[in-house]
Order: C-alpha cells, then structure tokens, then sequence
C-alpha cells in the first residue's frame, strides 16, 4: 500500500494515543519546553504547542501506552460501527448536531477503511490487473475471451492478446488517433511483458484515486438536493463518509473471503443499496419513491463518475510503465 494512505490512517489513529498517556511521563509544571524553553504550565507549550512530556522510557513503557490508545479508539469503535450498519441515519444525525464526542470522526473512519480494504485484497489474494484469454478459429476470429490473470498467461496467449488488440485498434470507426494508438499498443505490449510493475503502480495509484470516491459522492449529493437550502455540502460530506465507510467495509469483508468462498462472499454487496435507502431516507427525511428517485440518480452519477475515474486510473497506469 502506498506510504501516503498509511501515513494519513497513522496520523488520523495516533490522535487517540494521547490518552493512553502516563502522567508519571509528563513533565513538571515549571520545567523549560526543550524546543523553546518557556516554562510549562500545563500539558503543552501555551507559546509553541509542543507536547511536555519525557519520552525517554522503555520500549515495554511505550507498547503499553500504544495498546491503551488503541483499545480507546476501540471503544469508540465498539460504539460507531453498530450504528453505522444497524442505525446509519442516527449515527450521522448525531454528528450534525454536535453529539461527536462518542464516536470515531467520519473521516478518520473513512481513512482506516480504505487502508482495511487494501489489506484485505492482498490477504484475499485478488488481483489488480487482470487480463483476458483470447479464443480464436481457424481463421484468427476471436470467438470468445476469458478473463486470466496477466502473471498467469502462457506467451501463446499474451501474443494472442497483442494480436486482438491490434486488430481491434485496426478496426475503421476508431476515435483514436495514429500516435495515440501506437501509445496505446506501446503500453499494452510493455504491461504484457511486465505484470507485476503495472499490478505496482495500480494499487499504488488505486489508493489515491480512492479518495475521489469523496468529492464525487458528495458532489451527486449536492445536485440532487439541491432544491433543499438548509442541507450543506458539509451534511452531505458526513453522509458520504459513513455511507462509503459502510460499504468499504462489506467490500473488505467479502475480498478477505473471497479466497475461500469462491468470491461468493461478495454477495453481501447486495446489502449495500439497502443500507444506503434507510440511510438516506433517515437523515434526509425523503418518503420511499423520492428516496428510490434518488438512490437512481446517485446510482446513474455514480457509474459515470466511477467510468471516468476507472478510466483516468488506467491511463495513469499505463503511463507508469515508462515511454
């Protein structure tokens, strides 16, 4: 997973560990701040905001405290994720209205699942890439394809592909224009020859483009409600988060079963529209056919969204493989 993501979930999960803190490790009332020697007058710095504390202890010392913080941030867990599945429209309701004190912030939710999903696509052992088996007749005709993983396809078969998509590229009616298209067989022959580098850069570039999931949801918001005036870009912001948290975590669920259940674990996916009607209809009070109405648009929005962003994935993909 790429540093960013796990920085940003390291950042987000270390603001609970403050409060697995020792007072024996704070510092005196009185001691000078080692950065800018002003005398403490309480936990931090008033003049530079440094924290006064000794953090020259032992490593046991240090695990203790980091297990302690952890098990806070589980207890706001332990709090949130059973309303972000059984009550989803209260669980951001309450955010709105200012109770934020009992539960995980949205967006520090959202960054640890997006780190949970990765994680758990490589211990499923999913693919990134993945290719297709072309079946021809005895006349070069493509009968049928077969979707193959690129890492293990045969050379008859990767030559195969190269000749498919040369001929498809060859086709008239082609939008694509004649350096462009040497660009793109370029590419496709160098990913054939080297899966594993293109497999690096998308997951590597997959992680970013997720964050986009974000403005995306919360922009469809914004335009379908767009008549109601007293609901905000930031009430539609929180609603992402806990929605896209919420199906981020069945998506992780499935793909760390997948292995195992002959990807049949992703039959949970479906409880995703279900769960996004009742949020929906809880927090925005919409009836049933405005809330179905709806659900279709962001449903339309979302696979343009989604094609485009797929799209802009691939290219960045493929211009990760050198020129």
């Amino acid at each position: 997973m790429s540093q960013e993501i796990e920085a940003a979930a390291g950042d987000a999960l270390g603001g609970f560990l403050r409060f697995g803190r020792h007072k024996a490790e704070a510092l005196p009332l009185g001691t000078p701040c080692a950065n800018c020697a002003t005398p403490l007058q309480g936990p931090w710095c008033y003049r530079c905001g440094q924290l006064g504390e000794d953090f020259h202890r032992s490593i046991w010392k240090l695990i203790v405290e980091v297990f302690e913080g952890l098990l806070h941030f589980d207890g706001r867990v332990w709090r949130t994720l059973p309303d972000l599945f059984r009550r989803p429209a209260k669980l951001t309701r309450d955010y709105l209205e200012g109770h934020r004190a009992p539960q995980v912030p949205p967006f520090r939710l959202f960054l640890v699942v997006l780190v949970l999903i990765f994680f758990a696509g490589s211990l499923g052992g999913q693919s990134i890439i993945s290719s297709t088996t072309v079946v021809t007749d005895d006349h070069g005709r493509v009968l049928s394809v077969k979707k193959d993983s690129l890492e293990t396809m045969s050379a008859s078969d990767k030559d195969q592909v190269k000749a498919a998509i040369n001929e498809e590229l060859a086709k008239p009616g082609k939008t694509l224009t004649a350096a462009g298209t040497h660009w793109l067989l370029q590419q496709s022959a160098k990913v054939l020859d080297d899966p594993e580098r293109f497999k690096l850069v998308m997951e590597q570039w997959s992680e970013r483009f997720a964050f986009l999931l974000l403005p995306l949801a919360a922009g469809l918001l914004s335009l379908i409600f767009v008549p109601r005036k007293q609901v905000f870009v930031f009430d539609h912001t929180i609603f992402s988060l806990h929605s896209l948290s919420a199906t981020g975590l069945m998506f992780a669920v499935a793909s760390l079963f997948s292995g195992v259940t002959s990807d049949a674990s992703y039959v949970i996916l479906w409880a995703a529209p279900v769960h996004l009607f009742f949020h929906m209809r809880g927090v925005y009070g919409t009836s049933v056919p405005g809330t179905l109405a709806r659900m279709t648009l962001l449903f339309i929005g979302s696979s343009i969204g989604l094609a485009i962003i797929m799209t802009g994935l691939v290219a960045v993909g493929l211009s990760g493989m050198g020129s």
